[in-house]
């Protein structure tokens, strides 16, 4: 009874009964700064966007990342400095991102300005999201520099925002693509996506694609130490997968009010290939996992006068996911966990600009989180979260500054057993960035972000590895860096660097660790660790010709994170498991009127597996090359497409986690038709 009354409660308060769909622009992320104007289209690169925010912002559009070499978002993120992918292998394995050591935990991932959640794991598998209907992927680490935005989102490390297409019709009503995709280890992907014009203020969207392949690659085992005792070729099994995702969106605006409804549904079922155990390579790598997941979310936005507008986002999402292990080493010979999650939630915003250049903002959000299980004597947790934000910014040719602070409370309530203790914290964010010259976009930019993490489900209330007891996560985020960007005539059209150095300071840090295999963690408190780091980023554009570009980017990170918490342990100012030191990647990419070409790397310095810094737990760099080349025919009918790519040139199976090989050497064909 108590959580129908809270669910009502929210949502009557949240989602106007006499709101119609509608769509604001995403060029209206400055729209609570500076003076109000008439509804304009701004044309501007997306990396100078991240040139002039106070903390930093990493950018990809769709076009960029069709020269890139990525399959999933997951792949694009590679590409991010500060962020390292925990990729279990296969192209059904899980994929969580960590931003600056932080762990997958402490990012929000946001599909269409509203947070994706998993209270059961905290973790946000980004392997499941293709690119087909993405537009583009940033990564804020810290906070946006728009204030006008659920509290929710304040309530992170760092934000990875995914965003879908969104309807541009120019001169006809409807206009889509088809795409088919294939390649090695028996990809096949096709997908569809379509909009159309409903009237004069509406339109729709529907998109759609099935994924299947065997994921069956060989891979070197080593029986020992490398290159010193015996090898096999071997073959990884039970890498299946079958992905199904159907979406539909209803979009709307005037000029006053705009908005969105989207429906979403993905279904999954694959193997969990299971760590390549010397001289057992069968008998772990029968365990299955099927997925399923709908939701459905609005989006609400309205000028209610000349200073003040107003918006409200409600979404209802329900997950359910079923682990089977056939070999299970007890009574009935099997193990089965089927968990379903269920989250109501709604967020109510509103900004004000006081002045020219001066804005102030206020948001609640309310959650309500449940979790069932088959599992005998289960707690069945429900968790109630409120959260509650104040923010100013002030912005003029030469400073932004943004500040905000974050009231968050979290109460469980479970069915058996006990309940964690119920939390509650203000969490403080200030940022700044300085441009200390007129004519050189130079600019100086830093932020502070104090972050509260309470546990998850699993961590707490898992049979195996829960503990009510955990202690929450406390995080302060400290951030330093340069900006610059300059164009050298007509030949270098643009210039960009970025360079951040940043501390974080993590008390009772939590870590995951995969066991037997990757579906079961096992939860440990680390105490305190400590986390230096630096992170470079540069791009370079060259106009050789008339239709002719070249483009240079490049990404750097140094990373010391480093345990602190007893100085008479063995652990004691080591490396966190899975950190590599340095790692990075680059791209270049050759555009003509012909043809385009382009390469990208991914590469990681060595890491350790276990927190004690051993030689046997230490994993080696790796290097992953790719490479692309494609073309479009304008047909009377439309465009058709056609590019093939060659994935990890070198064909050496490194790890990114220990015991799960990634594929060697593979290719991928892509023949699409817009319309």
């Amino acid at each position: 009874m108590r959580l129908v009354v809270f669910i009502f409660a929210v949502l009557a308060c949240v989602v106007p009964h006499t709101a119609y769909p509608a769509v604001m622009a995403d060029t209206l992320a400055v729209r609570d700064s500076v003076t109000e104007i008439d509804e304009v289209v701004i044309m501007e690169r997306r990396n100078v966007r991240g040139l002039r925010s106070t903390a930093p912002l990493q950018v990809v559009s769709r076009q960029a990342m069709m020269k890139m070499n990525v399959f999933q978002v997951s792949d694009a993120v590679k590409h991010f400095g500060g962020v390292t992918v925990k990729d279990y292998g296969g192209i059904g394995g899980l994929k969580t991102v960590s931003v600056r050591s932080l762990g997958a935990a402490h990012t929000a991932v946001s599909y269409d300005g509203i947070t994706i959640s998993d209270c059961q794991t905290g973790q946000i598998d980004i392997g499941r999201f293709s690119l087909d209907n993405v537009e583009s992927v940033s990564l804020w680490s810290g906070q946006s520099d728009d204030i006008f935005m659920p509290a929710r989102q304040m309530g992170a490390a760092s934000l990875l925002d995914i965003r879908s297409s969104v309807p541009e019709f120019v001169g006809k009503p409807v206009n889509g693509r088809v795409a088919l995709k294939g390649g090695s280890f028996g990809l096949v992907n096709p997908s569809l996506y379509v909009e159309g014009r409903l009237s004069g203020k509406l339109s729709a969207t529907f998109s759609g694609e099935w994924m299947g392949a065997d994921g069956q690659y060989p891979y070197l085992l080593e029986y020992g130490e490398s290159g010193r005792d015996s090898s096999s070729m071997e073959v990884r099994r039970n890498t299946d997968v079958q992905n199904l995702r159907l979406e539909g969106a209803l979009f709307g605006r005037d000029s006053v009010q705009g908005g969105h409804v989207k429906l979403y549904y993905f279904q999954s079922e694959r193997g969990l290939p299971g760590a390549t155990i010397f001289y057992n390579t069968a008998g772990f790598s029968s365990q299955r996992l099927w997925e399923r997941t709908l939701f459905a979310q609005g989006h609400y936005e309205r000028r209610i006068a000349r200073r003040w507008t107003v918006q409200a986002n409600a979404k209802y999402n329900y997950s359910y996911s079923r682990y089977l292990d056939p070999t299970a080493l007890n009574v009935e010979g099997k193990q089965e966990d089927i968990y379903r999650q269920q989250e109501f939630y709604a967020s109510f915003a509103a900004v004000c600009r006081v002045l020219p250049g001066l804005s102030f903002s206020a948001a609640t959000d309310g959650a309500a989180n449940t979790l069932t299980s088959n599992e005998r004597d289960f707690a069945n947790p429900v968790r109630f979260t409120w959260l509650t934000s104040l923010a100013g910014k002030y912005v003029n040719d030469y400073v932004l500054a943004t500040a905000s602070i974050l009231m968050t409370s979290v109460n469980d309530v479970v069915e058996r057993g006990e309940a964690a203790e119920s939390r509650w914290r203000f969490s403080p964010y200030a940022s700044v960035s300085v441009k200390p010259w007129r004519t050189a976009d130079f600019r100086i930019r830093l932020f502070y972000k104090n972050v509260f993490r309470m546990p998850t489900f699993n961590d707490l209330y898992y049979s195996k590895v829960g503990e009510v007891t955990l202690r929450p996560e406390v995080t302060d985020q400290f951030n330093v860096g340069l900006t610059y960007r300059t164009a050298v005539g007509r030949v270098v059209p643009s210039l960009s660097l970025t360079c951040d150095v940043y501390h974080n300071s993590v008390k009772d840090k939590i870590v995951a660790y995969p066991t037997k295999n990757i579906y079961q963690w096992s939860m440990v408190n680390y105490g305190r660790v400590s986390i230096d780091g630096l992170d470079f980023t540069g791009e370079v554009d060259f106009a050789l010709y008339k239709g002719i570009r070249l483009t240079f980017g490049a990404t750097y990170t140094y990373c010391m994170a480093l345990d602190v918490t007893d100085p008479d342990s063995r652990t004691y100012k080591n490396q966190i498991p899975y950190t590599p030191r340095m790692s990075g990647s680059g791209r270049a990419s050759l555009e003509t009127p012909w043809f385009y070409l382009a390469y990208s790397l991914v590469w990681s310095g060595a890491r350790y597996s276990l927190a004690q810094n051993y030689a046997e737990n230490r994993l080696p760099g790796y290097a992953d090359h790719s490479l692309s080349a494609g073309h479009d025919f304008k047909l009377p009918l439309g465009v058709l497409g056609i590019s093939a790519e060659c994935l990890n040139l070198t064909g050496k199976n490194y790890a990114v986690v220990r015991y799960f090989p990634m594929p060697g050497r593979s290719w991928r064909a892509t023949v699409n038709w817009k319309f």
